[in-house]
């Protein structure tokens, strides 16, 4: 039974970061698959917004459950999030500033929490 939700679980860890992928890849596609109209500005901050907070609790969860040391891997693990939205800024016309000053800091802060967690 345990083999079982293992590869379920993992089965689902690979299976978000393909539909994460089409995101990245065929956009419109992808946001209509999920329920959206393309041109709905708020639909897809909402879904930001729903990822942004899931992406607090599950650190969160892994803190409670694995402790300091497995959190500190996590945080470096999420430093990927923090880098791909600077290289979005970057890639769409945002600013610099914004990209290296907000994403940048934020993915360099959790690398470097996370190391210092991880290491002891």
């Amino acid at each position: 039974m345990h083999l079982t939700a293992l590869v379920i679980a993992l089965l689902a860890c690979v299976a978000i970061a393909v539909v994460g992928a089409r995101f990245l890849l065929v956009p419109q596609r992808a946001t209509l698959d999920y329920g959206a109209r393309v041109d709905d500005l708020r639909a897809l901050t909402a879904i930001k917004g729903v990822r942004d907070i899931t992406s607090g609790v599950v650190l969160l969860v892994v803190w409670a459950a694995g402790g300091s040391t497995v959190l500190g891997w996590g945080l470096v693990a999420a430093a990927v999030t923090p880098l791909a939205d600077a290289a979005v800024v970057l890639t769409r016309g945002g600013k610099p500033a914004t990209a290296f000053g907000v994403h940048g800091a934020t993915a360099a802060l959790l690398v470097a929490a996370g190391l210092v967690l991880a290491l002891g």
